[in-house]
């Protein structure tokens, strides 16, 4: 079973959108994926909850609540047969909270919007996970998402120098898309949507999705742009798509490659 957490501490940045996509991805490639909600606005709950008995099914426990009448092992088991755990966390995470939530984590996903409060607060965050939760750069368990990307603007140009920077790869770049907020709203994920609707956007997942299947090498970031704020041309041009996604399809998931992890 492969334990995913998706967190950032400062609010806004997108975790429980990644969360219920790659739960609805894993699903419907006939994974048995269980959502694992920490977040006090229960948002994958509710989404689990519009999900119709004839989609592709998606366990999820609801981490916030307190029980008093059981313990928070039992509360927070998880089912025999599930092959995924994915983890939306709250935000304001303390460090000392981040690294007993990431302890048994095989996979983290950290999103990041591209403004500078976003980049400051991505800053401490990967510094936390180095520091206090001593997670290792080479074992590959850290990668960012670039989330709610515009292209060619200054503010993205800021956020791939800012990733250069981390030494962690980024696994994902997702464009600011109306279609994760419909998404939402009928408790589907982008995945689950008309090909002809959402085929920009699921593109855009492969790379995340051979991350964690481990079947291709940690994704790379795309060349820095030139110091002076605007794309380079040649080799220091900033990508005009994200790297790995031009025209292709999402893999399938692989249960071998999630087993070796």
């Amino acid at each position: 079973m492969q334990r995913i957490v998706v967190l950032n501490p400062k609010g806004g940045s997108g975790k429980t959108t990644i969360a219920i996509n790659l739960a609805s991805y894993l699903a419907s490639q006939g994974a048995l994926p269980v959502l694992m909600d920490f977040d006090p606005q229960g948002s994958s709950v509710r989404w689990v909850r519009k999900r119709k008995p004839s989609q592709a099914q998606v366990q999820v426990i609801a981490a916030f609540e307190k029980d008093t009448r059981t313990t928070r092992a039992f509360q927070l088991r998880v089912p025999e047969n599930a092959t995924h755990v994915v983890i939306d966390t709250p935000a304001a995470l303390t460090p000392s909270e981040l690294a007993e939530m990431t302890r048994e984590a095989h996979k983290i996903i950290v999103p990041v919007l591209p403004s500078d409060i976003d980049i400051h607060a991505c800053s401490k965050c990967i510094r936390d996970l180095l520091l206090v939760a001593k997670i290792r750069r080479e074992d590959n368990r850290i990668g960012v998402i670039a989330n709610r990307v515009r292209r060619n603007t200054l503010t993205y140009q800021s956020l791939i120098r800012f990733l250069h920077t981390l030494g962690i790869p980024i696994v994902a770049t997702i464009r600011d898309s109306q279609n994760y907020v419909r998404a939402a709203e009928l408790g589907v994920g982008v995945h689950e949507m008309k090909s002809y609707v959402a085929q920009d956007d699921v593109e855009q997942w492969l790379p995340l999705v051979q991350w964690l299947t481990g079947s291709t090498p940690a994704a790379s970031l795309p060349p820095a742009p030139s110091p002076g704020g605007t794309a380079a041309t040649g080799e220091n041009a900033v990508a005009a798509e994200p790297v790995g996604n031009a025209g292709v399809k999402t893999a399938p998931w692989s249960p071998p490659a999630v087993a070796n992890l």
